[in-house]
């Protein structure tokens, strides 16, 4: 529907929902705006507004959890990822965008579940990066990825700079000093005109990802790196 500038999309109550091992989505439709919106990812993204009254239908706490900060989801963390494993790199899209918080479910969902992102396209997690790579804290999404298991699904070269610390062997530790490097890059993008620039962002994350590969152990208790 085009109204003025306008365009409003129009659909009916529906879900889609991902079989295991597929990348094509099953299309539900409900008879009721409450079962549409039981099937929507976070509680945040779970209201409606009824028109022409103006009322605000939110079965599930979406305004409570918006003005907290949290991000939970309508019905079980694990049902909701199993509609759609994009989900779970959506939760860490959120976080850095917005601040939130995933609950307690939604991060072990997050890391009982990691490797269902197998079953999504490279495009949309590719997308869902560069969101999260855009946002103003991508750091918190970065943290959110490695701890829960789900950066070794779709950026396995940042983990794995968490390099074993040596009481014998003095060296930085690499993945703490990424996100250092990610952060100060990000703070100094206004200065040179760079404001939201995805290269530079990505280029302070991947800096490092070669060191693990090409780490040696010198007498002396030094470390080098190099091929």
């Amino acid at each position: 529907l085009r109204k003025g500038d306008r365009i409003l999309e129009i659909t009916t109550f529906r879900s889609e929902s991902y079989t295991a091992g597929t990348r094509k989505p099953t299309v539900t439709y409900h008879r009721t705006l409450e079962g549409d919106l039981s099937r929507r990812d976070f509680t945040v993204n779970a209201m409606a507004v009824r028109l022409p009254s103006g009322e605000l239908v939110d079965p599930f706490g979406g305004m409570t959890d918006l003005r907290a900060g949290v991000l939970a989801t309508p019905g079980t963390a694990e049902d909701s990822f199993s509609d759609d494993a994009l989900r779970i790199m959506r939760a860490a899209r959120f976080a850095a965008q917005l601040g939130f918080a995933p609950t307690d479910a939604v991060i072990s969902a997050m890391t009982k579940m990691a490797g269902r992102l197998s079953s999504v396209s490279a495009e949309r997690i590719r997308d869902e990066l560069v969101k999260l790579m855009l946002a103003p804290d991508p750091v918190r999404g970065i943290t959110l990825l490695v701890g829960t298991g789900v950066a070794e699904q779709v950026l396995p070269e940042v983990p794995r700079l968490r390099l074993e610390q040596d009481e014998h062997y003095r060296h930085k530790d690499v993945y703490q000093h990424t996100l250092t490097v990610l952060k100060r890059a990000i703070a100094l993008e206004e200065q040179y005109g760079l404001t939201g620039d995805l290269v530079l962002r990505l280029a302070a994350l991947l800096h490092d990802i070669g060191k693990p590969r090409t780490r040696s152990l010198l007498p002396g208790g030094r470390v080098a790196f190099h091929h």
